[in-house]
């Protein structure tokens, strides 16, 4: 809820400000990568399970060695999230292709840069003077 209402809030100080003048875009640094994976079509549930000891061995050294900050199961039952600390999408592929359900080619995976939001830059813009203001 906090975001929404922050992503309401940038968006409408963005828009009033877009109309007195259009800023430049900017790009944030990728400080993260937001990792989907999805079951393959024709894969079943005994296809994977086949790996799975593999996979939480390898899934858990990847957490202690800090590449996976993060992991969530997809609440619709299709996949996992995983949040990653890698610099560069290519740095992500590497880690998630050790993964032996990947190896094994039962997996779709896509990969997701993630970085600060920029839209919060909007509200670190100075502030143009009202009109009518009385200077400082």
């Amino acid at each position: 809820m906090i975001l929404l209402s922050l992503s309401a809030l940038v968006l409408g100080a963005g828009l009033q400000m877009q109309a007195q003048t259009a800023p430049a875009p900017s790009s944030a640094p990728m400080t993260e990568v937001m990792v989907m994976t999805s079951r393959k079509p024709g894969v079943t549930l005994a296809d994977v399970a086949k790996v799975v000891p593999e996979e939480v061995r390898t899934a858990v050294q990847l957490y202690l060695d800090g590449k996976i900050d993060r992991w969530y199961t997809r609440t619709d039952g299709k996949g996992a999230v995983l949040i990653l600390h890698c610099k560069t999408v290519d740095e992500a592929k590497e880690v998630i292709g050790g993964l032996p359900a990947v190896k094994a080619g039962y997996l779709d995976v896509e990969y997701i840069p993630l970085g600060p939001f920029t839209g919060l830059r909007v509200l670190m813009r100075p502030q143009p003077a009202a009109e009518g203001a009385a200077p400082h």
